[in-house]
């Protein structure tokens, strides 16, 4: 029996010990690999999305850019999707998440959310002009799509009553919108703005005022946030909050004026000198 019980307690030891170096070589592994992949969108103009040679570009694709550059490896681009990108992380799939994720205590108990945060969305519904949609309460018995693993999706129902039909991704919602299958679409105020400069959208609008302004945060394993990986993330954030560069990105990809980019900017800015 003690010898059953000795080696039962080696196994759980040494699957302890094989856990933890392999959970803090991320960082060697890109290194030695030559290549970083991060798990971004391909479906959110102008924050991730396929250019017409097929390729994932956007704002938050030059991020990543920006981390394989200072890493000295190549980047590798790997769609994800709201319900998918923390399971990529966790599962190895990917070694760094940038992909339009609201920070929320429970999704820091998954991932390893890093600070600073890097962008901030506020929620907001895309509607058919017919439905004349003035006042959030309007929503109450109303069918409106959303994409499957948003936060507010449950809130908003609960909240204004809107019956939320979720689907896996922003063409599906698209379709579904435009054909009449909801009466409006309930997702980040930034994913509109691109839709609304665009002619095919003429039909529609975002009359309701923003509710529900959250940031969002990059992400790293959980295991990782405190350690090497995640503490090179944290100095890099902040450098591109102090010297405007996510300033830069969000001109380049001419993104409306973001308030919180500008706090942070002005906040690290203060701190350095």
């Amino acid at each position: 029996m003690r010898k059953l019980f000795l080696a039962a307690a080696a196994a759980v030891l040494g699957a302890a010990f094989a856990v933890a170096p392999a959970a803090a070589q991320t960082l060697e592994k890109i290194k030695q690999r030559g290549v970083l992949v991060v798990g971004s969108k391909a479906d959110y103009k102008p924050f991730g999305f396929r250019d017409t040679s097929g390729a994932i570009v956007g704002f938050e694709p030059d991020i990543a850019k920006l981390v394989a550059d200072k890493l000295g490896v190549k980047l590798e681009i790997e769609p994800v999707v709201s319900s998918n990108r923390m399971q990529f992380l966790q599962q190895g799939k990917i070694d760094l998440m940038i992909a339009t994720m609201n920070d929320k205590p429970d999704r820091r108990q998954i991932v390893g959310i890093i600070e600073p945060l890097y962008y901030a969305s506020g929620v907001n519904v895309l509607s058919n002009k017919k439905a004349a949609l003035k006042s959030w309460d309007q929503l109450k018995g109303q069918k409106i799509c959303g994409i499957q693993g948003a936060w507010y999706n449950k809130p908003v129902a609960e909240k204004y009553g809107a019956e939320i039909v979720a689907f896996k991704g922003q063409t599906e919602a698209e379709v579904a919108l435009q054909q009449g299958n909801c009466v409006g679409w309930v997702y980040d105020d930034t994913a509109f703005a691109e839709r609304l400069a665009d002619a095919k959208w003429s039909g529609f609008e975002m009359a309701l005022p923003t509710i529900m302004e959250e940031p969002w945060g990059l992400a790293v394993k959980l295991e990782e946030r405190e350690g090497e990986w995640g503490k090179l993330m944290a100095s890099m954030l902040e450098e591109w909050h102090r010297t405007g560069k996510l300033i830069e990105l969000e001109k380049k990809w001419n993104i409306p004026a973001s308030a919180y980019l500008k706090q942070m900017h002005e906040k690290y800015s203060k701190k350095q000198s």
